[in-house]
């Protein structure tokens, strides 16, 4: 709509995570790279937490992207499973038979089969579970015993969990501790800083096509206020500026215009102020996309 006044090809703040415009703040390229190394030397589990909107999925894909061909990597997205239904799904993603009534030690032995025969190719097995933190202690066992499958040299499969700081809470929990000893790599995604906020904010218009910034340095002094660095409300508040800019054929947003855009979000979201939590505002920025279709 907005995109050939402002002269991009696309639109940049859009909410969907997109490897392509994963910016890299010290936070977030180190997450990455602690990522890389952690699956291309099977060192096996690896977690990755951080507030909702605070990137950790675009890590992810932008970690898929980096990887050799030769790595088989299977997705968990629907986390609120029973221990047989984790594992149905992880042979599924692998394109292995699965049947009705198959228990889980034959699923499992099925899977390991398949990890010998994937190590023997040169393969690497992954497995990304995200919103890992709706996943139960049973189930998070059941994880536990995936990584036991290994030779004497190196894991089998290399998991990957993603969630809320909420799964750093239940990883400490006194029946996970033997998962939590396995754990090879564990970061946390913070919210990026002023300068990682303007930063972002450039690197994702330059990204788009945008030979100049749309908005000024006051304009993102307004945009950090609000959002607190959360990398998705960046993305809702700087969409909803350039629609209304747009609309009043404006193509340089100050701060001004963006106090009117937020205090209309305000209007609309009446609990997302200075004092709510990040996560809060993000779910309503959420629910708020899903409304729009972004």
């Amino acid at each position: 709509m907005y995109e050939a006044f402002f002269g991009f090809r696309e639109r940049p703040f859009h909410v969907t995570p997109d490897a392509r415009y994963f910016f890299p703040s010290v936070k977030h390229r180190e997450a990455l790279d602690s990522l890389y190394y952690a699956v291309t030397q099977r060192l096996g589990f690896v977690v990755v937490t951080g507030e909702i909107g605070a990137g950790k999925t675009t890590v992810c894909r932008a970690l898929l992207k980096r990887l050799p061909a030769t790595t088989r990597v299977a997705i968990i997205t629907n986390t609120r499973i029973t221990p047989r239904y984790l594992m149905g799904m992880l042979l599924e993603e692998l394109e292995l038979p699965v049947g009705d009534r198959d228990p889980c030690w034959k699923l499992l032995s099925r899977l390991n089969e398949f990890l010998v025969e994937a190590l023997a190719r040169d393969e690497n097995v992954v497995l990304v579970m995200d919103e890992a933190q709706n996943l139960t202690p049973s189930v998070l066992e059941e994880v536990r015993l995936l990584s036991n499958l290994e030779t004497d040299e190196t894991k089998l499969i290399q998991i990957v969990l993603v969630g809320q700081p909420e799964l750093r809470g239940k990883l400490n929990l006194p029946q996970l501790a033997q998962l939590k000893q396995r754990i090879a790599v564990a970061f946390h995604l913070g919210p990026l800083s002023l300068q990682e906020t303007e930063g972002y904010i450039q690197h994702r218009q330059v990204k788009a096509g945008a030979t100049h910034s749309v908005f000024t340095p006051e304009a993102v002094e307004v945009i950090y206020g609000y959002s607190r660095g959360i990398p998705r409300l960046i993305n809702l508040v700087c969409e909803r500026a350039l629609l209304a800019a747009y609309a009043d054929e404006i193509r340089r947003i100050d701060g001004s215009f963006l106090k009117t855009v937020i205090d209309e979000l305000l209007v609309n979201h009446a609990g997302w102020n200075p004092g709510t939590s990040p996560t809060s505002m993000v779910l309503e920025a959420e629910e708020e996309s899903a409304v729009a279709g972004v």
